[in-house]
This record gives C-alpha cells, sequence and structure tokens, in this order.
C-alpha cells in the first residue's frame, strides 16, 4: 500500500473529489507540442521519465507511446486511482515534486503536464537536479484558455471570481527555481490547440479547475449551470451524430531545460 504524501491544502481540497471529471474534460495535448518537448528534453524510446504531479496521465500516456519507461510520480490518491486505469504501463508511484520517490542519477528527463505551478520552486528544482543524469532534460507543458475565443472569455468572466477568492499559498515562481538551480536557460514554444468534446462534458472540464472543485455544493453546481447555458447559446458548438460537440480553443505553452 502506498502512503499518503503531503500536498498543499487547497489542491487537496480543490481535486479531492474531481479526478473523473478532470480526466473526461481536460483537453489533451496537441501532438506537435509532445514531439517538440521530447526532442528539447531528450525523451523517446529506453530513456527513464519521471513525470511529476501527472494526474490522471493526460501527459504520462503521450510519453508511454513515445516508447520510454515513465514513472508517474502523483500526491493524490483519487488522481492515481485513474491514472492506474488510463496509462497501465507506466509505473505509478505516490509522491510530489518536493519529495520525488527515485534515487540519485536514476532519470533521463523530469516533466509535468499541468502542474508545476503548484510545486514549490527552490525544492522542486533540487529535486529534478538530483534524481536527472548529467544533461537529462526537464519537459514542462501546459494548456490554457485562450481567451481570443469569445466562449472561452465568457466562462472565463463566469468562474475569474472564484479563483481570484481562492486561498492558494503563492510559491516562488518555477522558472526562478529553474534559474537557481544547475540547468541551461529555458526554452520555450507556444502551440494553437482546440478541444472538442461533448456538450455535457464542458461542466466537468470546468468542475476540475481546483478553485472551482473547492467551492461549497450549491455554489459550484450554481455555477456550472451557468456555464452550462452559455455552452447552449455558442456558435461554438455544432452538431455530430453522437450528440453536440463544443470546440474550445487553447493554447499550450512548452518549456525545457538541460540539468548542466
Amino acid at each position: 500500500m502506498m502512503p499518503p504524501v503531503d500536498v498543499h491544502p487547497f489542491v487537496a481540497r480543490g481535486f479531492a473529489d474531481v479526478a473523473e471529471a478532470y480526466e473526461r474534460g481536460r483537453p489533451d495535448y496537441p501532438p506537435d507540442a509532445v514531439v517538440w518537448l521530447a526532442q528539447r528534453a531528450g525523451i523517446g524510446p529506453g530513456t527513464t521519465v519521471v513525470d511529476v504531479g501527472a494526474g490522471t496521465g493526460k501527459l504520462t500516456r503521450h510519453l508511454v507511446a513515445l516508447g520510454a519507461r515513465v514513472i508517474a510520480v502523483e500526491p493524490l490518491a483519487p488522481m492515481r486511482e485513474v491514472l492506474a486505469r488510463t496509462v497501465p504501463d507506466a509505473d505509478l508511484v505516490a509522491g510530489s515534486a518536493e519529495a520525488i520517490p527515485r534515487p540519485d542519477a536514476s532519470a533521463d528527463a523530469v516533466t509535468a503536464g499541468q502542474a508545476a505551478h503548484w510545486f514549490r520552486a527552490d525544492e522542486a528544482a533540487g529535486e529534478f537536479a538530483r534524481v536527472l543524469r548529467r544533461g537529462g532534460g526537464v519537459g514542462l507543458i501546459w494548456n490554457g484558455r485562450d481567451l481570443d475565443d469569445p466562449l472561452q472569455a465568457a466562462i472565463e468572466e463566469l468562474i475569474a471570481p472564484s479563483r481570484e477568492r481562492a486561498p492558494v499559498d503563492r510559491w516562488p515562481d518555477w522558472r526562478d527555481g529553474l534559474a537557481r538551480g544547475p540547468f541551461s536557460p529555458l526554452e520555450e514554444a507556444q502551440f494553437a490547440h482546440v478541444h472538442q468534446l461533448a456538450v455535457g462534458e464542458v461542466a466537468a472540464l470546468v468542475s476540475s479547475y481546483s478553485y472551482v472543485g473547492a467551492l461549497p455544493a450549491l455554489e459550484r453546481d450554481a455555477l456550472l449551470q451557468r456555464v452550462q447555458e452559455l455552452v447552449l447559446s455558442s456558435d461554438n458548438v455544432s452538431p455530430a451524430s453522437e450528440g453536440p460537440r463544443v470546440r474550445l480553443a487553447y493554447r499550450t505553452d512548452a518549456y525545457a531545460c538541460r540539468r548542466r
């Protein structure tokens, strides 16, 4: 049995009951972004990759498909349960970016998808440096809502007050942690991305945001109902044989560096 892992209290609260919604609603990563990340971080067949804050395996599954041996490190038990089902070929362990349960100099790359903003920057950078072999890569990636998309902008207007009220400690920026560690300067790239999902799954997507998942149930349900109404009145919805689909525009930001 895996031991419990310390995690930021707001993370534990915000993601406690949304693992299934996270898997259903959150967007995948665009293939060209994954290729870019893999090339810069040195990920490929036979490499050992530690995917930190792996969640339900949105990035993990791409790393496995590249032929890498992937150790998926995730602090939250509900996320690990979904990850074990969705990416059975990954080696799943309980842990965090600040306490990676791997030996020194045992990994060719460390990655994080949609997670590094939760890391305590200097502690995480120190752990990355510890587990990486010399020359090993770091690859970080995020899908961010493209607010030039009118529907994304309207959803953002609805949910922004919840995010602004969230009692989240502001750690030093993850970039600063890497800059103070034994790493090369960051490379970065941005990719356009369109996420298509069933109209009914937009509520799952929005409920998977930590600051929405942490809301009291009645307030969360009312917010999700307003989101659903927005979607149904949007030009982003189109018919499909399996039911109406909605298009949501994203911008995917990818970052990479190497351990000196």
